[in-house]
């Protein structure tokens, strides 16, 4: 396949030759507080973070306030959430208030770092659309909603979409609406939809198959604890990493159980950098540093004396490091020669002390 034109979001580059683009995830690890909202922003922007997202949402556009079954978040599951009762309560206390986005966008802008978001519906297009975001994300449950991919396709911004519960059907309706609608800039996550995530159910060998099946840039959506599963997607050539950020360890809020603290987060942008950096390219050539040790490697020397005239055997010639002397091809040629001159142990073998 040829290779990918990168993507541009704000000042930032993403392709195949640039280190993962990536994007601390907010969500609702405010709690609340607006001070902790922008607190997160400003240490994200110092751990390095090429964008910041925010979940633009308000209960009341993601779900119904009913108590129905339907709505109920299932009990005894282990699920993190029960505690909301109902989808309604859970988002009504997780969400960011709109009246917040003027402030956070103009932090972010006084820092000089991307804030986009995820939408959720058309109204949350229309709100960030007022702060001229550089790109829209799409969550895993919004992949099924047409008229919102139809929505965002429309502004010509990068789409970053992610695969959590989408099928491969799904995924390719999900890009040929894109498409068809006027989005050239997509950028699809591999992303499991388990918090935290289970390492055997993150499946990173989907990301460059994801590339190579809908010719777009693909990356991660991480909801693993730790950091080990995004340096293993930038190996596989992961354009993108995203992960949820909390201020510390001691951060209660939403989604702060499988969120990366801001020093873990940092730590992340470093190692995926040096990562891509290892990757390099395909060479074959010694690189600067190897050759200075090239002659660490092995070679003839002689490892007991021997006298002019006397034979070269087995017993008084070696293979040894360091690779100053005769090349190791040459020890059967050499075996039966006489040498040209005394010799004592340490004497490299070379054509010139051979007759």
């Amino acid at each position: 396949m040829a290779l990918l034109r990168d993507i541009s979001i704000g000042t930032k580059k993403i392709g195949q030759d640039h280190p993962p683009f990536t994007i601390a995830e907010l969500s609702g690890n405010h709690a609340g507080d607006i001070n902790k909202a922008l607190d997160l922003i400003r240490a994200a922007a110092k751990a390095g973070a090429d964008a910041i997202k925010l979940q633009v949402y308000r209960a009341d556009t993601i779900t119904l306030k009913s108590d129905k079954p339907d709505f109920q978040i299932p009990k005894g599951q282990g699920n993190k959430w029960e505690s909301y009762g109902t989808l309604y309560e859970l988002y009504e206390y997780a969400y960011t208030p709109w009246e917040w986005l003027p402030e956070l966008f103009a932090e972010a802008h006084r820092l000089g770092v991307n804030l986009f978001g995820s939408v959720f519906d058309e109204t949350s297009v229309d709100e960030l659309e007022k702060f001229n975001v550089p790109a829209y994300k799409i969550a895993s449950p919004e992949v099924f909603d047409i008229g919102l991919l139809i929505k965002v396709a429309q502004t010509g911004k990068p789409v970053i979409i992610s695969t959590g519960l989408a099928s491969l059907a799904d995924l390719d309706l999900a890009v040929r609406t894109l498409r068809e609608h006027g989005t050239q800039d997509i950028i699809i996550l591999k992303c499991t939809t388990a918090y935290p995530t289970p390492f055997d159910q993150v499946d990173l060998r989907t990301i460059p198959n994801l590339q190579q099946t809908f010719n777009c840039h693909a990356g991660l959506s991480d909801h693993t604890l730790g950091i080990s599963v995004p340096i293993a997607a930038t190996a596989l050539g992961a354009a993108v990493i995203e992960k949820h950020i909390k201020l510390d360890e001691h951060s209660d809020s939403v989604d702060s159980f499988f969120s990366l603290t801001v020093d873990e987060f940092k730590l992340m942008v470093e190692s995926t950098r040096q990562a891509f950096q290892a990757l390099g390219s395909i060479n074959y050539d010694l690189p600067p540093e190897s050759y200075k040790n090239r002659k660490g490697t092995r070679s003839l020397y002689v490892c007991a004396d021997i006298k002019k005239g006397e034979v070269f055997t087995e017993k008084n010639i070696k293979s040894v490091r360091p690779g100053y002397g005769l090349h190791t091809k040459y020890k059967s040629e050499v075996i039966g020669k006489v040498a040209r001159k005394d010799l004592t142990i340490g004497d490299r073998l070379e054509w010139g002390v051979i007759e």
